[in-house]
């Protein structure tokens, strides 16, 4: 038999049992299926947290306060303490210490609850420097953002995020209103563009105001000067690393601390935390696939029992066969074109079933689905090797049956 009439004969004996081999071949469709949503869950979440964290841009380096030790020696874990002030982040804005670290803003951020016209609404309210904007990566919807003269002359004026605004004026123009902080008004300069959320906090929800203004709103006394983040852009990516060491060589000295495990300060970059991400979520698509892998097993497994089923049936028609000529690889053959066709159906269709799944599942999950088109063309091939691989060991059972015998079996 020729390679067409092999592959006509096979989709023949394939068809004329139709429940039974949709059956079988559901078994691989689903696994199929199941392999590239798993991997398109995992590229499509490991590509929404990495574009969330490069918001921040990938030159930025972000200082928190570290641990801290009591006059008393008992020392305290992360945050214990704030150690960080506006100090250091003038220190760190100079060219001349830090040449490789170019815009820094620090933000000393506390909830507080701002009303207007009657309506109340807690938040967080930022107090920062000029620079802001730039280094968080923000824009504004409307009006301005506060400038250095209303940071020098501790101006009482506020931007609002734009869920802040709604709550507070909900469409009305927002510009120019005046909310209220405590006992200090504030007049709105601007409004922030839409950003989203960044896992469990809203980044549209806040309100930033001058550094100045925060000390002498937000705190009094000897907190006045503390700050909880200093967010330290780099001149360039390039510099990344650089602006790193600087900044911790210059806050190790301006504490007073000689030993970088003693840092009363953490310095992490956006690449670090990129990089972390990565890794976790393809730990998490190699496990999750290898559990649908398992399916494409299963699968398998039903492929080598029918073709089993089918050699039994078929044990006359064998003996025919092989009375009339055939060799014992031409019939090897035949199975196993039976079993790849198998196989190729279930990856043809799995994969059909995954794109489609891959579209609708974002809008039920929220969350973005990136279909691998080295994923969909892998599957498929796999599912094709399985039907060949189940197959060899019926196909060779087959090939091996003595024609006398075969032709004699009931």
């Amino acid at each position: 038999m020729t390679w067409t009439e092999t592959l006509r004969t096979g989709w023949s004996a394939v068809t004329s049992h139709a429940m039974r081999s949709i059956l079988t071949v559901l078994g691989i469709l689903i696994g199929i299926a199941a392999v590239i949503l798993t991997v398109g869950l995992g590229l499509g979440t490991q590509k929404d947290v990495s574009a969330q964290i490069s918001q921040l841009g990938s030159d930025l380096l972000i200082v928190r306060p570290g641990s801290s030790t009591s006059t008393e020696g008992v020392r305290g874990g992360f945050g214990s303490r704030t150690t960080l002030t506006t100090a250091d982040a003038e220190a760190l804005d100079s060219s001349v210490n830090a040449p490789d670290i170019g815009k820094v803003a620090a933000e000393k951020t506390s909830s507080a609850s701002l009303e207007a016209n009657d309506t109340n609404w807690t938040t967080s309210v930022v107090g920062t420097s000029t620079d802001w904007l730039d280094v968080r990566g923000r824009t504004l919807a409307s009006g301005e953002f506060f400038t250095a003269d209303d940071e020098a002359s501790r101006a009482a004026v506020v931007v609002l995020g734009p869920s802040t605004a709604e709550e507070l004026f909900g469409s009305t123009r927002v510009v120019g209103q005046t909310v209220t902080v405590g006992d200090t008004d504030l007049r709105v300069v601007g409004v922030l563009e839409a950003e989203g959320a960044s896992g469990e906090s809203d980044l549209d929800d806040l309100a930033v105001i001058p550094m100045s203004t925060a000390a002498d709103t937000l705190v009094g006394g000897q907190d006045r000067n503390a700050v909880s983040t200093i967010y330290l852009q780099a001149a360039s990516s390039d510099q990344l690393t650089a602006a790193y060491q600087e900044a911790q060589a210059l806050l190790l000295n301006l504490h007073g601390i000689t030993d970088a495990d003693s840092a009363d300060f953490t310095i992490n970059s956006q690449d670090a935390l990129v990089s972390t991400a990565t890794a976790v979520y393809k730990t998490l698509t190699v496990l999750l696939t290898g559990i649908a892998a398992l399916s494409l097993l299963v699968g398998g497994i039903g492929v080598m029992n029918i073709m089993l089923v089918s050699v039994t049936e078929r044990t006359r028609e064998i003996g025919l066969r092989k009375a009339l000529g055939a060799p014992p690889w031409a019939v090897r053959r035949q199975f196993l074109v039976e079993a790849g066709v198998l196989g190729l159906a279930g990856g043809v269709l799995g994969a059909v079933l995954g794109i489609v799944a891959a579209q609708v599942l974002p809008g039920l999950l929220d969350t973005s689905v990136v279909v691998s088109g080295a994923a969909v063309a892998g599957s498929v091939v796999v599912a094709m090797g399985i039907g060949l691989v189940f197959g060899v060991y019926p196909a060779t059972r087959a090939a091996r049956l003595a024609p006398i015998d075969a032709l004699r079996a009931e």
